[in-house]
């Protein structure tokens, strides 16, 4: 053996003699992928489609959920999930309302399906609230002014109070002014149908106004909460009344219903408590179904 000028042997290099190569990593959701980048978090191999983009580095698609499950959700102004991004609630019932809209050009005769009559909400409830949904076919600005309207106030609407509270309230003014337009109208009297005059009882009714009308109420509520003015919101209302009470065909019930209970619902989502106590307002949304429903129930019995 030959030896260096120190006196003593060399040592080989690299891996002893008999000793295996230290083995490749691998992706632990992905044993057959090998993964040389390695999650900031947890420290393990991860192959590229369970990497994740964090403030330094990546992380593994594991500590991603992991961490998401652990961190406290962001709320809303007024304790609802914050919604953060698009108001997807809004676009989802402008979407639904564009596709009746259309589905009653095609057939005209759709609209009678969802459309609410007093008469008929004894026996097909459901149409309280899918008659907010449907508009005139043969006059395009009612939806368009509709939608408009809702895009403009529920995209401020909906990130304050959460999705969820938004969506509910929504749903409960378009019930309300429903309901309203039911508790003034009467069942006609026999001379009034022998004259031929069947008044709201047998009047049809569609349109999102009266839902709309209650996030013009809630708006104004929660805008108050806030101490934020709506001086513009009062203009806008003014000319609705208006119009409302002077242009045949406009059903003003239906707007002052949801105008109430839309200011209802806001009040009890903006004074619940403070912080806001998720649980105290949805037990007052619900204390307000349950209002609409009794009062259904009662003018349906008095009418007979």
């Amino acid at each position: 053996m030959t030896t260096p000028p120190g006196g003593g042997p060399y040592q080989p290099v690299g891996p002893a003699a008999g000793s295996e190569p230290e083995p490749e990593p691998v992706c632990p959701r992905h044993p057959d992928r090998v993964a040389y980048v390695r999650c900031q978090r947890c420290n393990r191999p991860t192959c590229p489609q369970c990497q994740r983009p964090a403030a330094v580095g990546v992380q593994c698609v594991d500590c991603v959920k992991e961490q998401a499950r652990t961190t406290r959700p962001t709320r809303a102004v007024f304790g609802g999930r914050a919604s953060g991004g698009r108001p997807v609630v809004t676009y989802t019932i402008i979407a639904i309302c564009v596709v009746i809209w259309l589905a009653e050009l095609v057939s005209p005769g759709f609209a009678d399906d969802v459309a609410f009559a007093p008469f008929l909400g004894q026996t097909q409830p459901w149409r309280f609230v899918t008659s907010a949904f449907a508009h005139d076919r043969s006059f395009v600005l009612h939806i368009v002014f509709n939608m408009y309207a809702l895009f403009v106030v529920g995209s401020y609407l909906e990130p304050l109070v959460g999705r969820a509270k938004y969506a509910a309230m929504y749903l409960a003014s378009a019930l309300g002014g429903s309901v309203m337009f039911l508790l003034i109208a009467s069942p006609p009297t026999q001379s009034e149908v022998a004259a031929g005059d069947y008044g709201l009882w047998y009047t049809g009714l569609v349109g999102a106004s009266g839902a709309v009308f209650g996030l013009f109420g809630a708006l104004l509520v929660l805008n108050r909460r806030l101490g934020r003015s709506s001086t513009g919101m009062y203009a806008t209302l003014a000319i609705n009344a208006v119009l409302g009470f002077t242009i045949p065909g406009i059903a003003w019930q239906a707007h002052v219903g949801g105008f109430i209970v839309g200011a209802a619902c806001a009040a009890v989502i903006a004074y619940a408590g403070r912080p806001p106590r998720p649980n105290l307002q949805w037990a007052g949304l619900a204390g307000m179904l349950l209002l609409l429903v009794a009062a259904t129930v009662v003018k349906y019995a008095v009418a007979g």
